[in-house]
């Protein structure tokens, strides 16, 4: 496994009707931002963007760099409905963090 591939893809949906699209690598997940309308581009942009670039330097895992990514297509509303729930990493840190 390539150490820029994500251990689950984030599926993204834009809209009923169109096809969904898998987003398995960081990678991807920049080639997809710097797609993403210049209009449209805030602080939760920026902050994946962030992420991914260190992700492609070494200075941060694929994984933290996907979290980045879901929290983007999460705000954006383009996170498939299957794709809402945590993974199961991501569910035993929140509940890590929580007993803390």
């Amino acid at each position: 496994m390539n150490r820029l591939q994500f251990f689950t893809p984030v599926i993204i949906s834009r809209g009923q009707g169109k096809p969904v699209e898998e987003i398995d690598s960081v990678s991807e997940a920049m080639t997809f931002l710097r797609h993403w309308p210049k209009g449209r581009r805030g602080p939760v942009y920026q902050c994946a963007l962030n992420c991914c670039a260190a992700a492609l330097a070494g200075q941060m895992s694929a994984e933290e760099a996907r979290k980045a990514f879901t929290g983007f297509a999460r705000i954006t509303r383009l996170l498939d409905d299957d794709m809402s729930l945590p993974t199961g990493s991501e569910r035993m840190d929140s509940l890590y963090t929580a007993r803390r």
